[in-house]
């Protein structure tokens, strides 16, 4: 197959010119059901200080933003400390770039009596298409609360006046 017979790239939605193998997912917005199920918990920029060899974001950053906010949803749900303690499945679906902006969505898979089970998803808006939303990566985290000495504890703690488990948030 000669250069000139190749499939054309496919052209994505949003402002701007993204023809790029890597782009094929843009969304002009986000799915109807993370504004209603998942909590926006984090927003960030990734600088050039985060790529890998590659020149693309490194995974392990991606990773830890993630571990961060899926432990904001686990610190408002146990209204204490907790430990993550498992990552059954993380799939990065797109690179992330240098001055995407992504936002990091979470939602309650599970809730036990120590342990919470959370997805956590990853939208970036590419910095020259803001407005459109590409999927990168997702995870399901599972934390554990825990005491001041590090033990497992229940995860809606009993109110000391009251004797009762605090509402949820």
């Amino acid at each position: 197959m000669t250069p000139s017979e190749k499939t054309p790239l496919p052209t994505v939605h949003g402002p701007g010119s993204h023809n790029t193998a890597n782009d094929r997912n843009f969304l002009d917005r986000l799915p109807d059901e993370i504004g209603k199920t998942h909590e926006l918990v984090l927003k960030v920029v990734p600088m050039p200080a985060d790529c890998n060899a590659n020149g693309d974001i490194f995974g392990g950053w991606v990773m830890s933003h993630v571990d961060m906010a899926g432990a904001i949803t686990a610190f408002k749900l146990s209204r204490g400390r907790t430990a993550t303690v498992a990552v059954k499945e993380f799939i990065f679906k797109q690179p992330v770039r240098v001055g995407d902006i992504l936002s990091f969505y979470s939602s309650i898979l599970h809730i036990g009596n120590t342990s919470m089970t959370l997805k956590v998803e990853v939208y970036a808006e590419r910095f020259d298409a803001q407005g459109s939303y590409l999927k990168v990566t997702d995870a399901t985290v599972t934390y554990v609360a825990i005491d001041q000495n590090g033990r497992p504890r229940p995860v809606r703690p009993q109110s000391a006046a009251e004797g009762t488990t605090p509402p949820q948030a």
